[in-house]
This record gives structure tokens, sequence and C-alpha cells, in this order.
């Protein structure tokens, strides 16, 4: 079967693919392996702590899926070689690359930040990513084809008093993603960034934990409601598999039409 003569239920599969997902023991990352894995692909659970990692690997055994842990810090450079050595180690290629990781040590005003925060933020959510990028790009390029996945956010799109650094680094990635996209491109290798909303997960608890945020920010989207880890995952699928083989250099936003609702009519 040539990629033209697919079948509409099997442009979504990963069959035989490799998926990486860095931060994937919980939240949004967990989410998008554990639907990579249940499309077909072999899919590494990676994140800082390894029993996090075993966890979800176990789960995903127990459902009849190929699935290793690999710990990692992304804000270290060895230990993404070393999550892309084992990888290949183990599965000698690597298909799907997201770049989920993130960290956000400060919420409040620009004024107010540490140098030390500033330096981990964009160390560990820009740099980190084009590190991953430049270990693992090169061999989807050898095989001819890949999908690298840039997790960004909605503050990327939109002024905030809150979370202004990560806004800043989650708008280096989408940008990344672009200059990705015209570097490997011709090389079959695709690049494209999602922007979630308002997702319900640990990592954006003060975003949502008490009732009056959590009703704003219902109010002030086309949906009325808060994201879950899996309408994220349902777009990263897309992205990593042949449904999307046209599509590259792009921001998919997932926040339940929060960027283009005028809540005033």
């Amino acid at each position: 079967m040539t990629r033209t003569d697919a079948t509409r239920s099997d442009l979504f599969r990963l069959d035989g693919k490799v998926a990486l997902v860095t931060g994937s023991s919980r939240g949004i990352g967990r989410a998008i392996a554990e639907q990579m894995a249940r499309a077909g692909a072999r899919v590494v659970i990676s994140s800082r702590k390894l029993d996090a990692c075993d966890e979800v690997r176990d789960a995903l055994k127990a459902e009849g899926h190929e699935a290793i842990a690999i710990a990692c810090n992304v804000g270290r450079r060895e230990e993404l070689g070393n999550l892309v050595a084992r990888t290949l180690e183990a599965w000698g290629r690597i298909d799907v690359l997201v770049a989920n990781a993130a960290v956000n040590p400060h919420y409040g005003p620009l004024a107010a930040i540490s140098e030390d925060a500033w330096n981990k933020i964009l160390a560990t959510n820009v740099s980190s990513t084009l590190w991953l990028a430049n270990l693992v790009l090169p061999g989807m390029a050898d095989g001819g084809s890949g999908s690298f996945i840039l997790m960004s956010s909605v503050s990327a799109l939109m002024g905030t008093a809150l979370v202004g650094a990560y806004a800043v680094s989650k708008a280096a990635e989408i940008q990344l993603a672009r200059n990705l996209a015209v570097e490997w491109g011709r090389k079959g290798v695709r690049v494209n960034a999602i922007v979630p909303g308002v997702i319900q997960t640990e990592f954006a608890r003060a975003l949502w934990d008490r009732p009056e945020a959590r009703k704003k920010i219902e109010e002030l989207n086309c949906l009325g409601r808060l994201g879950m880890p899996d309408d994220v995952a349902g777009a990263a699928l897309f992205l990593a598999s042949d449904a999307s083989r046209f599509i590259t250099g792009q921001t998919l936003v997932v926040d339940g039409g929060g960027t283009i609702f005028n809540p005033l009519g």
C-alpha cells in the first residue's frame, strides 16, 4: 500500500513507529503516550522520576502495548543524549518526537522574576528542545520521514501578567517549529507546534483550581469547559500520523475557542 492509497482508518495509525514523549509520566504527556501506544506505536515514557515512568509503562504493557521507561531531566544535556541513545539501542529508530516537558517556577510579573528562574525557564523550555531536536532529527532525515511536535501554550499568543517568562519561552517554541520545518522539510521531516489552552492537569493547577478562576476560564471559551489531556493527545496523534502528512511549520491551537471568543457578543 502506498502512502496515497492509505485508507481513512489507516491514516491515524502509528503501527511500526517509535514515539518518544518527554514529560510523559502524567498530564498531557501521559495522555499523548497512551493514545500513541493505542494507535500502534512503541512508546518511550520519560520524565525526571523513573518510578513514575515505570508506572505508566507497566499500565501500557498491561493493555498489550510496547513501552519502555527512561528517566530524563530535559534541562541536562547529557541526560538528553542518554535518552536518545537508549531509545535507539532498544528500538533502532525514532519516528515521532513530542517535546512536552517544561517548567514554570515563577508565577507573577516579570519585574519580580529572579535571574535563576528566568534562565531555568529558557534553558529547559527552549534550549533543551533544540538540543533534543538536533539529536533526533538527523536520524529521521536519514530514514526519509518523521514528525517532531513541540508543545507550546496559549500564553504564547497573548500578553500575561501571571506567566510572562513561561509565555516568552512558549512563543520561542512556535518560532523554533517554523525554523526547523524549513530546515528539515526537504528531507521528509515535519515539525509542528501544539498550543493548548487551559488543560486540567497538575501542571496548570494554579490557573484552574479556584472555583472563581475555573468559572472565568469556562466563560471565556466557545466550548464552555476546561480542556482535558486527551483533547491535546488527539491533536498530537493527528500531527504524528499520516493524516497530517502535508502539514509542517504550523501552530495548532487546542483551546476550546478561547483565543477567538468575544464574550461581549
